[in-house]
């Protein structure tokens, strides 16, 4: 028993409360899973009555701004825990915001939980168990089930409706066939709720160790036509005309085999994302010409509609625009054509690599193998290039404003292809990045050989 809790709750026995361990804290203890997040705590105590002990017990910070939901935050030596008066809650139609009832039984208070398995408490004193709605049978049985009339509970919360599948993928459960009956009835609720509350819900989906499986739930119960319905047009598409490679299928692989990085996760589900929208049938061969072009521009509407970070809605559109770029790797790419891909993924580099892992799917151990072997290639020769310069700083020997000085010519797109050819010859390495001279030569040529060609002509 955590030594801390016990005392705490020898203090509120002393006068003449009770305290309880409750919710995820006991499901965790009970499968033996390190709990990393606060403890909370539930007690017959009011509010004051609770800030009161608090003070007591010599607690190091207390803060109170969940109270008029009955929970009050502190730090205790060492642990961080948040304690709620029992409670009920009443939830009027369509609302999001329960009335709170105070003055609740204990198991009153777990009534209102989302989950058998996490309406479990217990007596940090004795260490007994308070389980009315059977949460520990359904831990021992790998079961995500409601509490209660599953109906009624996820009509109070549509939220929970994400919640239940979350937890199928992080502890590797199932859902209990009635539960799942339910949320596949009350699917069409999720469109009350925020798009901030889902994208965190969606966020702790995609990390979770069961991902590809919890996406696949999510279409299978009607909930992703209300987070991310352009995924449903991937489902039963193939890759090709002869061989049936089902492009859902195939992204649910991409998301488990892709580190639980939250931008790499993101970018796995949405890489192929577009290729609905670009395909095409040409001499038998089936074709996405532009997908990750289209991908990218997809990927920054999905998850803005989300209200994801800026940051995070930047690396994954990037990361889908270039996602082609390293399967699409061959030998013979020249030491300049590496350079303009390093320059070209910046930051991204490595994720971009890890991304390109995750996309080889082939069950083809020949195929694969030859796959991976290309990625590694690209690779070592990043490395290689890298650390003999930062190619990030590789420049070219005269800028715009030089150009429009030695021209005598105001800013135009004239500069543009002059300045790119320039700087494609400092990365093949044909010209040094101080070779001034040189470099306004062949801005010269260039000038004159585009002055030469002959008008297009006007259109009438």
């Amino acid at each position: 028993m955590n030594t801390p809790l016990l005392r705490l709750a020898e203090r509120f026995a002393d006068q003449g409360h009770v305290l309880y361990l409750v919710g995820g804290c006991v499901r965790d203890l009970l499968l033996g899973r390190p709990h990393t997040a606060d403890f909370d705590l539930a007690t017959d105590a009011t509010p004051g009555e609770v800030k009161a002990l608090l003070q007591a017990a010599g607690a190091e910070h207390i803060w109170a701004v969940g109270e008029r939901f009955g929970t009050i935050g502190a730090h205790y030596q060492g642990e961080t825990v948040e304690i709620t008066t029992f409670r009920s809650e009443e939830y009027a139609p369509r609302s999001r915001k329960p009335a709170v009832r105070f003055g609740a039984s204990l198991e009153g208070d777990l009534a209102r939980r989302d989950l058998t398995i996490n309406a479990i408490a217990q007596d940090l004193r004795t260490g007994a168990l308070i389980d009315p709605f059977g949460g520990e049978r359904d831990l021992a049985a790998r079961l995500v089930r409601a509490v209660g009339n599953a109906d009624e509970r996820f009509a109070e919360d549509p939220l929970r409706l994400l919640r239940a599948v979350r937890f199928v993928a992080q502890l590797d459960f199932r859902l209990a066939p009635d539960t799942a009956a339910a949320i596949q009835r009350q699917a069409d609720l999720l469109a009350d709720i925020s798009r901030e509350r889902i994208a965190q819900e969606m966020n702790k989906i995609l990390m979770a160790p069961r991902a590809g499986h919890a996406l696949r739930l999510l279409c299978d119960l009607g909930l992703m036509r209300h987070i991310v319905p352009e995924l449903l047009a991937m489902r039963g598409m193939r890759q090709d005309l002869y061989r049936y490679k089902d492009v859902f299928e195939h992204t649910l692989h991409v998301v488990d085999n892709a580190e639980p990085e939250l931008a790499l996760r993101w970018a796995a589900l949405l890489h192929d994302i577009a290729k609905p929208r670009t395909i095409s049938h040409v001499n038998g061969e089936t074709h996405f010409f532009g997908h990750e072009v289209v991908g990218e521009g997809m990927s920054r509407r999905i998850l803005g509609r989300l209200r994801l970070d800026r940051a995070l809605i930047e690396k994954v559109a990037r990361l889908v625009a270039l996602h082609q770029r390293v399967n699409n790797y061959e030998g013979d790419w020249t030491d300049g054509a590496v350079r303009r891909f390093m320059r070209e993924a910046g930051d991204d580099l490595e994720d971009l690599f890890k991304l390109s892992r995750a996309d080889v799917t082939t069950r083809r151990e020949e195929k694969r193998r030859a796959a991976l072997r290309r990625v590694d290639e690209l690779r070592a020769r990043c490395e290689a290039i890298r650390a003999q310069e930062d190619v990030a700083k590789i420049h070219s020997p005269i800028d715009g404003n030089d150009l429009m000085a030695l021209f005598g010519r105001g800013p135009g797109p004239w500069i543009k292809p002059i300045k790119e050819h320039l700087l494609n010859l400092v990365l093949e390495g044909q010209l040094a990045q101080d070779d001034r001279e040189t470099a306004e030569r062949i801005a010269r040529e260039l000038v004159a050989e585009l002055e030469a060609q002959p008008a297009a002509p006007s259109r009438p």
